[in-house]
């Protein structure tokens, strides 16, 4: 009996999010956390569940701009070390936006293992932005080379993280952040105090935070005043800006 071939996983966008619009002019494209080592196949309904709601709240607020929002399914649940898969199925995906909706600038938006994806992806040639919120970073390890920040340059890039995170370290995304600056000033880093991973506590300041910064990425609107100073502060300060309970509702554009 003939031996069946092993079927060739590939990844996928989800359906646009949100309320269909006219003309695509921007895409953000929705990277879910994974963990740090795992060949099995993520599962879509658990995977994007941690990024829908953001997802359909940027694609209300862009709607009139032509923004599209997708989730992308990854091909395996790991980062899995060299191999990088979740980097790899994000710029398949910023290749697949373009496919679809010609020469479109895209946004990265990620959690957890999924912003270290959208950062350490940044550097597709139609990534304008990328968005990391909790990002998980490996430890230093002076026998491996440092997470990369090249990529970033000519990238306007915001990192969220809550300071009682557990599970990702916020001290790594600061020291990265603190990198990336060197070479590129559109850098920010907001820390959301006594928050932990899920960003829970401060969830509607956290969204409002990551659609200010979308819109103005994407689409040229300008960003909210704390967004401004943070990008404009020099270092630590713009990468240890305090997000305030309540921003996003009263915002001074």
């Amino acid at each position: 009996m003939a031996q069946q071939a092993t079927p060739v996983r590939r990844a996928r966008l989800g359906r646009t999010l949100g309320p269909e619009g006219t003309a695509v002019s921007g895409v953000v494209l929705l990277l879910p956390g994974g963990d740090e080592m795992s060949d099995r196949r993520p599962s879509a309904l658990l995977a994007a569940a941690s990024v829908r709601a953001l997802g359909r709240r940027l694609a209300r607020a862009g709607r009139e701009e032509g923004l599209a929002a997708h989730v992308v399914h990854y091909r395996y649940r790991g980062w899995n070390g060299a191999e990088a898969h979740l980097a790899r199925d994000a710029e398949w995906a910023a290749d697949e936006a373009v496919r679809r909706y010609g020469d479109v600038s895209v946004c990265l938006a990620g959690v957890g293992m999924g912003g270290r994806a959208a950062l350490r992806a940044a550097g597709h040639e139609a990534v304008n932005s990328a968005l990391a919120i909790a990002p998980w970073l490996p430890e230093d390890d002076v026998a491996a080379p440092p997470e990369p920040v090249k990529q970033l340059a000519g990238r306007q890039v915001l990192i969220v993280h809550g300071t009682n995170d557990g599970r990702s370290d916020p001290e790594l995304s600061f020291r990265l952040a603190s990198r990336a600056k060197k070479a590129n000033r559109a850098v920010c880093r907001f820390e959301v105090h006594s928050d932990g991973h899920g960003l829970r506590q401060y969830r509607d300041e956290v969204a409002a935070l990551a659609e200010d910064f979308v819109m103005g990425a994407l689409f040229g609107q300008s960003f909210s005043r704390p967004v401004e100073d943070a990008l404009a502060a020099p270092p630590p300060l713009g990468l240890r800006m305090p997000l305030a309970a309540g921003f996003g509702k009263s915002l001074r554009r």
